[in-house]
């Protein structure tokens, strides 16, 4: 409404009264989104066909591109085709929650995924919700699900009840049993081969291209690796110089070469908008290069991910993006780009198309916030990160007498991401207005998000402050 007036300064309430007269304002807005989308690709273009390759515990300092010394050619080529990002975190550091913001554009805690969904759970994503499969689809786009799920197993949960029209992968990770690998709801073999899996995901990615050339497309390509355990095939067991992990890696990155190989094939590139990331920092192996903390932290590196964006023509090749992003704003930059309407709910992710295309380095933002669990932690704004409270263990281990519990911190720690990216330096003294800014912020979002949400938070507000509670940060140094 405000931007609309903005936009509008003489007419805009006499114009919205009308329109209102006519359709809805979501109705509105999906017009308008439509109606910029065609005219950013032009009358006569197609909307894009999607392709959206998710790595599984890939760090930050995986890839070449980002550091590595682990071989990946085609993601560096993408990247020198393209966009890297060196400030795009997920929604959480840990599989299930990350997925779902992925698919929602939603923060996890309002969609039912607050934590690692198990086997033998017998939810998942809330069935209400909307996915990015779903909008395309209502598009007229084919959608195809390939690798790990992770966000239900009971049929009413899988991919093909969220959008996908097929599905074929590990409904969970390849860590838990029984490790069954399905076609769309059907188990086709009780204990997937792990040393075969990112080829035969591979082959099924290529055959989709190619049958669903005719048309729009969306292919959701989830790896399974290289979440432990791992495991290569014949062709790359043993070649890398990083040991199993890169060998992971690498036939990942072969993987990645072939799905771009079947777009040239199918005379698809310069109509397909390729992305790739990770849900989440590394687990026990892997690197997530310069950043603090690893997987099941909400540190920078357990959330702070590659990702790389290319669409031969529209996205500037060679860029490099320090903006902040967010696995969220995948939801609303793909459905503007390919005209789809919004859902009914709102979204917590932002269009980052002017970050992708280079018309914007940043864009202004609410705090992002993260969670263990239910449980706040901390909010990352512009280049702040304040961190608020702190679990008394960290997750999968023994809970401590008494029971695991958030924490507040006895005094919030801010780190300055621009200047010190490893979090090491707390400049929270130096900082008060910045902090109460971010406190003030956090406690106002928190009253829009569920009440499991609210609740955690007010529990934690008047829960006694652990003065055990490990700070883990340093005074900044003084200046020479």
């Amino acid at each position: 409404m405000l931007a609309f007036g903005a936009a509008f300064p003489q007419t805009g309430s006499d114009l919205w009264e009308l329109i209102c007269s006519y359709m809805t304002r979501r109705e509105f807005l999906a017009s308008a989104g439509a109606a910029a989308g065609s005219q950013l690709l032009g009358a006569a273009a197609r909307t894009p066909n999607v392709v959206f390759v998710l790595c599984d515990d890939l760090g930050y300092g995986d890839l070449g591109v980002y550091g590595s010394k682990i071989r990946t050619p085609n993601f560096d080529r993408l990247a020198s085709e393209g966009v890297r990002f060196t400030n795009f975190c997920s929604a959480d550091p840990v599989c299930s929650p990350s997925r779902a913001a992925l698919l929602t554009g939603r923060y996890p805690t309002r969609v039912g995924v607050p934590r690692v969904l198990n086997p033998g759970d017998a939810g998942g994503l809330n069935l209400d919700e909307t996915t990015l499969a779903d909008i395309l689809k209502a598009r007229g786009y084919k959608t195809t699900c390939i690798g790990k799920w992770h966000l239900g197993r009971p049929q009413p949960y899988l991919p093909t009840s969220h959008g996908f029209d097929e599905y074929f992968g590990i409904p969970y990770s390849n860590d838990m049993t029984p490790r069954v690998l399905m076609r769309n709801t059907d188990v086709i073999e009780q204990t997937a081969n792990l040393s075969t899996l990112t080829a035969r995901y591979t082959e099924q990615a290529r055959n989709f291209i190619e049958k669903s050339k005719g048309s729009p497309f969306f292919l959701y390509m989830p790896h399974t690796f290289p979440h432990i355990p791992l495991a290569a095939s014949e062709r790359f067991r043993g070649k890398s110089a990083e040991g199993l992990y890169g060998d992971v890696v690498e036939e990942i990155d072969w993987s990645l070469g072939e799905v771009m190989r079947a777009l040239k094939q199918n005379g698809l590139e310069r109509d397909t908008l390729v992305m790739c990331s990770s849900d989440n920092g590394p687990w026990y192996q892997g690197s997530p290069g310069m950043l603090r903390g690893r997987k099941n932290t909400t540190y920078e590196g357990g959330v702070r991910e590659p990702f790389i964006a290319r669409w031969s023509g529209r996205i500037p090749a060679g860029r490099v993006c320090d903006g902040l992003a967010s696995m969220m704003d995948v939801f609303p930059t793909v459905a503007r780009l390919c005209g789809a309407a919004l859902p009914s709910k709102p979204l917590d992710g932002i269009d980052i198309w002017p970050l992708l295309h280079g018309d914007r380095q940043s864009i202004e933002r609410a705090p992002l916030l993260y969670f263990d669990n239910w449980d706040l932690q901390c909010a990352c704004w512009m280049n702040w990160k304040l961190h608020i409270a702190r679990h008394n263990t960290a997750a999968y281990t023994p809970a401590p007498p008494g029971g695991r519990f958030s924490f507040l911190l006895p005094k919030p720690e801010l780190y300055n991401l621009a200047s010190d990216p490893g979090e090491s330096y707390d400049v929270a003294p130096e900082n008060p207005q910045t902090v109460a800014q971010i406190k003030a912020r956090i406690a106002e979002m928190i009253q829009g998000f569920p009440e499991p949400v609210r609740k955690a938070y007010a529990d934690a507000q008047a829960r006694k402050t652990n003065p055990n509670t490990p700070t883990g940060a340093y005074p900044q140094p003084l200046s020479p």
